[in-house]
Parts: C-alpha cells; sequence; structure tokens
C-alpha cells in the first residue's frame, strides 16, 4: 500500500538528535534523516514536503545546505532548527521558520503542521509569513536602536507592509471566520488606532 502521508526531511549532525525528532514525528509522516549537508543533498528532492535544518554542521553548514536547495529549484518549506542565535543575517535566507535548541515535542510537531498549512496558500502569503516571522523574531532578539539602525531591518519592514497592502483581494477571499482570524493573527498585532473592516457576502469582520 502507498505510503501518501507528508515526507519531512530532518537534517542534524548529531545522530541522536536527529534520530529523537525523527520519532517524533514518524507516527504522522514519512521521515528521512540525513546526519549533515552533503548528505541533505543527497536525499533532498521534489518528494520532500517539509526539511528541518540545522545551521551548524561540520563540512556543508546549514546556510550552504540551503541556498543549494533553493538554486536546484526546491521550494520546499524549511525551519531551521538551530543553536545558532539568530541574528541580521537572516533576513536575505530562504527559510520559512527558525526554531533556537532545544525544541520541544510538541514545539517540533507544531511547527511541520503550520509549515504543511502554509504550503497550500500562493507564493505572496507564503513570502507574508516568512517576513513576519523573520520580522518577530529579531524584535525578540534585538534593541529598539539595533533594529532602527540597520538597513536590511527596515526594508524587511517595507516589504511587509508593500505584501500586507496587497492582501486586500486574498482576505476578503476567507468565508469562514476562524479561518480568517487564524490567518491575520499569524501577522503583527496592528496599530491601535488602525481598524480593519471587511465586507463578506454574509459579515463583517473589525479588528
Amino acid at each position: 500500500m502507498n505510503d501518501d502521508r507528508p515526507l519531512i526531511l530532518v537534517v542534524e549532525d548529531e545522530s541522536d538528535l536527529a534520530d529523537l525528532y525523527a520519532t517524533w514525528l514518524k507516527s504522522d509522516y514519512r521521515v528521512r534523516t540525513a546526519y549533515g549537508g552533503e548528505e541533505a543533498l543527497e536525499k533532498l528532492d521534489d518528494e520532500i514536503s517539509v526539511m528541518l535544518l540545522d545551521r551548524r554542521m561540520p563540512g556543508l553548514s546549514g546556510d550552504e545546505v540551503l541556498d543549494a536547495a533553493r538554486e536546484k529549484g526546491i521550494d520546499c518549506p524549511v525551519s531551521m532548527v538551530t543553536a545558532v542565535e539568530p541574528d541580521f543575517d537572516i533576513i536575505e535566507m530562504g527559510f520559512d521558520t527558525y526554531l533556537v535548541k532545544p525544541v520541544t515535542r510538541d514545539t517540533l510537531k507544531e511547527t511541520v503542521e503550520e509549515l504543511l498549512s502554509r504550503s497550500s496558500y500562493d507564493k505572496g502569503i507564503q513570502e507574508l509569513y516568512s517576513l513576519a516571522s523573520k520580522k518577530a523574531l529579531l524584535e525578540s532578539e534585538k534593541g529598539r536602536s539595533s533594529l532602527e539602525d540597520n538597513e536590511e531591518y527596515q526594508e524587511l519592514t517595507e516589504r511587509l507592509d508593500e505584501l500586507r497592502a496587497e492582501l486586500d483581494e486574498t482576505l476578503g477571499s476567507f468565508d469562514d471566520h476562524d479561518e480568517f482570524v487564524g490567518f491575520y493573527e499569524a501577522f503583527d498585532t496592528p496599530d491601535e488606532d488602525q481598524e480593519f473592516d471587511l465586507e463578506s457576502d454574509d459579515e463583517s469582520f473589525e479588528f
């Protein structure tokens, strides 16, 4: 019998940790493990649904694996799972979420579920999720003055504003209130004096 469950690639040079992540996930998904960057590229193909990727590995780093994957046209969602604290260099990286070790079973599983859900959205919305995740991560790690002085962060913020401005049509396509709220709550809380009033055929939502 064919197993059509999503396929998760776990890339982690600490074999015990890679096997632990695989154990956490294998009841719900098919799992491949790669114990280094070179092995990751050998096992990475279009069948992969989500990649969980360590950054600091001997030989080929997670950053290099990610770059190589995108160059090959592999566009599966990627979560970095790493002990490396995030810095402004993450803005230009092609991942979707960033988890700092140690991570719990629940966090890992919830991240995979979220990334699989995002993959059904169009590219613009996926980019919005990714940029919003990076912005929130940096704001949790950096002081206000560091953020204000960083050009890449300012460009990130501007790009997010542009994407939000393009979302009117997409947001109007939600016909389920819970789905709409869940989508919007993924992003930053709007300013207190900012109100969103979106009309649908059946009801109006205000935030």
